[in-house]
């Protein structure tokens, strides 16, 4: 189903508003890959990260009737399986941010930068990639995904995960050496 159509997002909309199974079963059906591969970001493995999914949705279809048709239907579902997911691991109390803000504002060099800058150029298939946030810690793979991929602001991340802005860019500067350092333990060097 098209969810980029206004007429098949107002006809899901109203249907699972309504409770209906066969709306709730499209609107699944339809977002189920990429929702999925959202929750993966943030999962350890792919069970959990189904888990993260299918709370997500009962998240969602407690809330759809306060979708006001206005922007991305499919972003708006996005935010709300992001923020479960992001409670659900803050519930879990398996979030342990690195609070060495010096470190953070000290230490990272220009070579550093640079050195995470090539990471950002390697193309990767999304699985290795994937594959390699999920060997960040929580709080590192937490903050990356908020930043670098959702593309919230470090003010926002500390706002959400009640850390300062100093530790949310310390946890993602050290989540991009980490990922420099998964990728050249498995793939080699980062070229020039």
């Amino acid at each position: 189903m098209d969810l980029s159509n206004w007429d098949n997002v107002k006809m899901i909309v109203d249907g699972c508003v309504r409770g209906d199974k066969d709306s709730q079963h499209l609107l699944y059906k339809a977002t189920y890959g990429k929702m999925l591969g959202t929750c993966m970001r943030y999962a350890e493995n792919s069970d959990e990260a189904k888990d993260f999914l299918h709370d997500g949705y009962i998240k969602v279809f407690e809330k759809i009737k306060y979708f006001k048709h206005t922007g991305s239907f499919e972003g708006w579902i996005r935010r709300i399986i992001v923020n479960n997911t992001i409670d659900s691991i803050r519930k879990k109390n398996r979030m342990r941010y690195n609070t060495g803000e010096d470190y953070a504002l000290l230490n990272i060099t220009d070579e550093t930068t640079k050195d995470t800058d090539k990471l950002n150029k390697i193309t990767l298939s999304a699985a290795r990639l994937i594959e390699l946030i999920q060997d960040l810690t929580p709080a590192y793979r937490t903050v990356f995904n908020l930043y670098v991929i959702e593309d919230y602001s470090h003010k926002e991340i500390a706002k959400m995960l009640n850390i300062s802005i100093g530790t949310s860019k310390s946890n993602l500067a050290k989540a991009k050496m980490k990922l420099k350092k998964l990728y050249t333990d498995k793939y080699g060097e980062i070229d020039e």
